[in-house]
Order: structure tokens, then C-alpha cells, then sequence
């Protein structure tokens, strides 16, 4: 079984010495017995506090965003910020969140041209999610800001600073206390 943000794959051996005679009989149960504990999900998350830099240094797209959305930079990050997230997924690479809850109004489509490198701890948002990247990779979101968390570390547990259902809350910080924070990580 393989999961996504919005459908599941279901691999099937139908062959195998052991499949039972109707394979799809388990398969329905097992997704019946899912969606029933999806129902408790919503309340079992946790709350993530996420420092994030909207200064445009770091926020490669914010001059762009606020030129196409007709808002002030400022009013971007306060609108990010305010709003309520979850994380619905991680995936893409290790630790990344798909967060929901984006304001509407920051909804803006994926880059024409994505970037060949994105810094990890980019906070960047694409339609209707916000993205936290893990690692520096390639990506076609537009970075409004930056944290300096580490969104996956192998050695912590758990690894990833995000699970599915838990609550983010971005909190705004300045230039000068996220360098602080960053040298700090790194030390």
C-alpha cells in the first residue's frame, strides 16, 4: 500500500500461493478499518511552533507574490502566519510536510520554472499549502521565507519535526534572530 496526498496504491501479488480467492474482500476491510481511524486523526495531532524569516533575503518570492497578489510583503507573512495549519502529509523527501490551511488569498500556482536548489528550511507555498523543505533540493514552490529548524534529522526521534495531523503555528522572526538561530543549529 502506498499512500498520497489524495488516493492510496494498492499492490496486489494475485498469483502468490497465498492470496485469498476474492483479494479485494481484505483490501476493503483494511480501508474501512483506515478511514475509521482517520476519523480520530484530527484531534491527535500535536502543535509545531516553526520561527520563520519572511525577510526578503530569504524569501527568494515574496517581492514577486506581493507584486502579483497586491499585497505588502509585511501583509503576507502576518496573513501566513495567522492562519490555521495542518500537516496533511510528508513526503516528497524525508521529514517534508504538505501543510493545508493557507490563507486563500496566498494561493498562488507552482513556479513557472522551478529552482534547480532550494535551501533546506525554506517555508514555501504553492495553491493551497504551505511546504517546509528538509533538504536543499530542487523545487517549484515559492519560497516566502525560511526557518532554521531542522525538519529531519536521523538522528533525533523522532526524525521528522512534522507528522501527519499535527497543528503548525508560524511564528515571525527577524533577520538578525534567525542568523542567531541558524549559527546556533549549526554549532
Amino acid at each position: 500500500m502506498v499512500p498520497s496526498l489524495c488516493g492510496i496504491a494498492l499492490h496486489l501479488d494475485v498469483d502468490h500461493p497465498d492470496a485469498p480467492a476474492a483479494p479485494l474482500e481484505p483490501v476493503r476491510a483494511l480501508l474501512e478499518d483506515c478511514f475509521k481511524a482517520a476519523s480520530k486523526f484530527e484531534d491527535a495531532g500535536r502543535t509545531v511552533e516553526v520561527p520563520v524569516c519572511y525577510d526578503r533575503e530569504l524569501g527568494l518570492d515574496l517581492p514577486e507574490i506581493a507584486k502579483r497578489l497586491s499585497l505588502s510583503e509585511a501583509e503576507i507573512a502576518r496573513r501566513h502566519s495567522k492562519s490555521e495549519h495542518v500537516v496533511l502529509m510528508v513526503g516528497f523527501s524525508p521529514g517534508q510536510p504538505y501543510i493545508g490551511g493557507l490563507d486563500p488569498k496566498l494561493a498562488v500556482p507552482r513556479r513557472a520554472t522551478p529552482r534547480t536548489r532550494v535551501p533546506a528550511g525554506a517555508v514555501a507555498i504553492a495553491n493551497a499549502q504551505t511546504a517546509v523543505y528538509s533538504y536543499e533540493t530542487p523545487g517549484g514552490w515559492n519560497v516566502i521565507g525560511r526557518t532554521p529548524l531542522a525538519v529531519f534529522d536521523p538522528a533525533r526521534e523522532p526524525p521528522s519535526l512534522f507528522a501527519p495531523g499535527d497543528r503548525v503555528r508560524f511564528v515571525p522572526i527577524g533577520l538578525a534572530e534567525y542568523r542567531a538561530a541558524a549559527a546556533e543549529a549549526a554549532a
